[in-house]
Formats: structure tokens, C-alpha cells, sequence
């Protein structure tokens, strides 16, 4: 997950505080030494206890499906390890301020697009099928409407006007609602195991 650093009209700087939380990381922020868990993106020890980092939409994903999408990135050149982990391994969360969702990545992939409510908010989680490396999370509430969606060859189809969508970054294709796009929400990957650690009041879809 990727957090602003910005709180309050100040720009944190954090560190690796060395110690885990849940079995995650924990950061430090270096003016007030207050101790900060990774994936709440908030502080659980110090003077601010209980302040909470913005999310920001962030991809678990491979470095080529990456490029596939997002041609003109830049990266820092450094000597890496192979990651031990593959994406089927984790589930895609929202964590909202009320209510935190999560749906496993291979359910998302079976669906191509998830359609669900999280916080009485219309979302959609998809699978990009045009890569299954590729995943995102989208508001489907487009202007004054709600839209359904679901996987089309390569595009995402609103059930409901045929209009289609870019299921990578949301933008309209074509239809009625060519000239609207999807909101990317913050969704970002934990591991199942981790899930109720942090998020006890989460739900896993299904719902029951």
C-alpha cells in the first residue's frame, strides 16, 4: 500500500522503525518518534496516536504487465531479489473509514469484475482481461448514475448502457458514457492470513 505523507499540513518523514505490528511493518516518523503501522497507515504508539495517513491506489502486479500499461514510467535502476510471492496469494482490500472489504484475487480474476457497495459507495473490482497481473478498483457511480459492470473481450461493458470502459485506467471507450471515466479508488493487496489482524470488523466477499 502507498500512504501520503502529508498530515495535517505537514509532510512526514518516516522510517523503517525495525520492529513488526500484525506481522507488518512498523515506520517512525522522525520529529515526533510516534510509531506508525504499514498497513493501517496509522500511528499506534506516541504523541500521534490514532492520526491516519491518506490511501492512495497502488498495483501489486509484475514489472512487465506494468510496462504493458504504463509505457512511459520511470524506475529506479537497483539490483533486486525474484519476489517469493505471486498475486493469486492475496486479496484486494478497500479500506474505507467505516468499513474495510476484501475480495481474493483469484475470485476476481474467475468474475472479471466484482460489483459490490462498500460503505453504501458502488465499486467495482476488476481483473484487466487483457492481463491478469492487472487489477483495479473503481467508483461505479459516473456522474448521476450507477453503472454495472462486467468484462467484455477486452474491455469493461456498463450492462446497463452498453458503454464500455478501459479497464486498466477507467477511461470511457465508447457508448452513452464515452466521455466519462471510473474513479480509481485506493484498493491495495494484503495477505488473507493478515486480513482479520487488522481489520477485524472487515468483511470478505461473499458476504454472508
Amino acid at each position: 500500500m502507498v500512504h501520503r505523507r502529508e498530515i495535517n499540513n505537514e509532510t512526514l518523514v518516516l522510517g523503517n522503525q525495525g520492529a513488526l505490528f500484525g506481522n507488518a511493518m512498523t515506520w517512525w516518523d522522525h520529529r515526533t518518534g510516534s510509531i506508525w503501522s504499514q498497513p493501517l497507515g496509522e500511528a499506534i504508539a506516541g504523541p500521534r496516536k490514532g492520526d491516519r495517513l491518506e490511501n492512495l491506489p497502488v498495483e501489486f502486479t509484475t514489472w512487465g504487465a506494468w510496462q504493458e500499461a504504463h509505457a512511459d514510467t520511470l524506475a529506479l535502476d537497483a539490483v533486486g531479489k525474484p519476489s517469493r510471492f505471486a498475486l493469486r496469494e492475496f486479496l484486494i482490500v478497500l479500506d474505507g473509514d467505516r468499513e474495510t472489504r476484501g475480495w481474493s484475487v483469484p475470485d476476481v480474476q474467475t468474475q472479471g469484475a466484482i460489483n459490490d457497495v462498500v460503505e453504501g459507495q458502488p465499486v467495482a473490482v476488476v481483473s484487466d482481461p487483457n492481463n491478469d497481473q492487472r487489477w483495479s478498483v473503481f467508483s461505479r457511480t459516473v456522474g448521476d448514475r450507477v453503472v454495472e459492470l462486467e468484462t467484455d473481450g477486452d474491455v469493461l461493458r456498463d450492462i446497463l448502457t452498453g458503454s464500455t470502459f478501459d479497464p486498466v485506467r477507467g477511461f470511457g471507450r465508447s457508448g452513452p458514457l464515452l466521455d466519462e471515466s471510473l474513479e480509481l479508488l485506493p484498493g491495495f493487496t494484503s495477505f488473507p492470513e493478515d486480513f482479520d489482524t487488522f481489520w477485524p470488523d472487515g468483511t470478505i466477499w461473499p458476504a454472508s
